[in-house]
C-alpha cells in the first residue's frame, strides 16, 4: 500500500476508536444520571487531609513526583495519602511525603475484572464507604479518564474533588480543569496548583527517590554478571506494555553492537521476565556479548543500575522515565504515543526522542487488536542509523 492510502488509512480507523463505543457512550449517560443523586458530604478531619489517585503505570507515577513535592511544600502540616496501583506504588512508597499509601488493582487496570460488569459499581460503593470515614479534604484523581476514581470520590462525599474536564469525570468533580495538550509532568503539577496556588514550573525537578542499599545491590547484581565496577556501560530496554510501540529486534542487536564498539562500554539489557525471551532473542543476533538482566532486578536496582549507565534506550516505557528521573542521558523511540504528553522530562540536551514522520503519528491508540502490526509503521520507520546518530551526539555531549 502507498504511504498516503496508509495514512489515510489509520487517521480514517484511529479517529473511529476515537469515537466514544456504544458500551461507553451508554456509560456515560449512566454516570451523568447517577451524578445527579444527591450524596451528602463526610465529614472533614481537624487535620487537613488530602487524597491522591494514581490507578495506572509507573511512568505515570514517577511524573506525579515533583507535585507530591509541591503539595508537600505548600501544605506541611497536611496528611497526604495516596491510592494507588501495585506498579504506581512500587514507586510512591518510597516517598517520606506521603503518610499512607494502599494498593489496589482499580477496575480497567486489572485484567480478571474485565468481563464482571457489575464488579467496578460494587468495588466504588464498598471503598467510598471506607474513604468516607477517613474524612478527606480534598482529592485529586490524577489521570484525567479516570471516570472510577472520580465516582468514587463523589460517593465518598469529598468535599473538594478536582480532576480533568472529561465527559465521563466532569459531573463527580468540583473543580474540573480543561485538559490541554502538554506534559503530563505539568499537567499533574496543574492538579496541585488548583489547591496550592503554586503555579507550575516548567522546570521542575524530577528525581527518582535512590536508597545507598538500592546502589548496593546492583552493584552487587553487576559484578556477580562479570561487569567490572570500572567498567563502562549502556543499558538497553527493549520492551514495552504494547506490541506496536516495539522495535525490531534485529535492529537493536545493531545498534548494540555498534555503540558497544563506539563507546568502548557493554552493552545491559534489562526488561521484566515476560521480556527474558524478546532480550534473547536480539543477544542471539548480536556479534559481540551482550548483558541479559532482564527479569533479575527488582525497581531499586533499576534505578541504580541505570544511574551508573552511560545511557538508556529504548522504545516509550517507564523504564525509559526511571533512567530520565536518575540523570542518566537517554534515546527514546515514539510512535503511537505523543512525545509533548509523555517524552522524557528534562532538558532536550540530555534526552533525544525519535519519532516517524508518518502523518498518522501520533495516533495515541496503543492497542489495535488483530489489526496487522505492518499497517503501522512510526516505529519501523525509525532507523538504526538515526538511532545510533543520536546515541553519539549525546555521548559527545555527555562524556563520563
Amino acid at each position: 500500500m502507498k504511504r498516503e492510502a496508509l495514512v489515510a488509512r489509520n487517521l480514517q480507523l484511529s479517529a473511529a476508536r476515537h469515537q466514544p463505543s456504544a458500551r461507553h457512550s451508554l456509560r456515560r449517560l449512566l454516570l451523568k444520571a447517577v451524578s445527579t443523586i444527591p450524596v451528602a458530604p463526610a465529614r472533614t478531619s481537624d487535620r487537613q487531609r488530602i487524597l491522591l489517585l494514581r490507578p495506572d503505570h509507573l511512568g505515570d507515577a514517577l511524573l506525579t513526583l515533583p507535585a507530591i513535592d509541591v503539595l508537600r511544600t505548600s501544605f506541611p502540616d497536611a496528611e497526604l495519602a495516596a491510592l494507588a496501583s501495585p506498579a504506581a506504588a512500587a514507586i510512591l512508597k518510597r516517598l517520606p511525603a506521603l503518610h499512607t499509601l494502599e494498593s489496589l488493582d482499580f477496575p480497567g487496570f486489572d485484567r480478571s475484572e474485565r468481563n464482571a460488569l457489575a464488579s467496578p459499581w460494587l468495588l466504588a460503593l464498598r471503598l467510598s464507604g471506607r474513604l468516607r470515614r477517613q474524612q478527606f479534604e480534598s482529592a485529586l484523581v490524577l489521570r484525567p479518564d479516570h471516570w472510577w476514581g472520580a465516582l468514587t470520590i463523589w460517593l465518598a462525599g469529598i468535599p473538594q474533588r478536582v480532576g480533568f474536564a472529561t465527559a465521563e469525570t466532569r459531573p463527580f468533580l468540583t473543580t474540573a480543569l480543561p485538559l490541554q495538550r502538554e506534559h503530563a509532568l505539568l499537567r499533574n503539577l496543574r492538579l496541585a496548583s488548583d489547591l496550592t496556588g503554586v503555579p507550575p514550573d516548567p522546570e521542575a525537578n524530577l528525581r527518582f527517590p535512590l536508597a545507598d542499599e538500592d546502589r548496593v545491590r546492583a552493584s552487587s547484581l553487576l559484578d556477580a554478571a562479570g561487569l567490572a565496577k570500572a567498567r563502562r556501560f549502556f543499558c538497553i530496554h527493549p520492551g514495552t506494555g504494547a506490541r506496536v510501540k516495539h522495535w525490531l529486534p534485529a535492529h537493536w542487536a545493531r545498534v548494540a553492537d555498534t555503540l558497544g564498539q563506539s563507546f568502548d562500554a557493554r552493552v545491559v539489557f534489562s526488561g521484566s521476565a515476560a521480556e527474558q525471551s524478546l532480550v534473547q532473542e536480539i543477544i542471539g543476533q548480536m556479534t559481540t556479548p551482550g548483558l541479559d538482566l532482564a527479569g533479575k532486578t527488582g525497581l531499586g536496582e533499576l534505578a541504580a543500575c541505570y544511574e551508573r549507565a552511560v545511557m538508556v534506550l529504548g522504545p516509550d516505557s517507564g523504564p525509559l522515565h526511571l533512567a530520565a528521573a536518575v540523570g542518566t542521558p537517554t534515546v527514546s523511540l515514539y510512535g503511537p504515543a505523543d512525545p509533548v504528553e509523555f517524552g522524557p522530562w528534562g532538558s532536550t540536551g540530555k534526552h533525544r526522542v525519535l519519532t516517524s514522520p508518518v502523518a498518522c503519528s501520533p495516533c495515541r491508540i496503543l492497542d489495535w487488536g488483530e489489526d496487522d502490526l505492518a499497517w503501522h509503521p512510526c516505529l519501523a520507520d525509525i532507523s538504526v542509523k538515526q538511532v545510533v546518530d543520536a546515541a553519539l551526539s549525546l555521548q559527545e555531549r555527555h562524556a563520563r
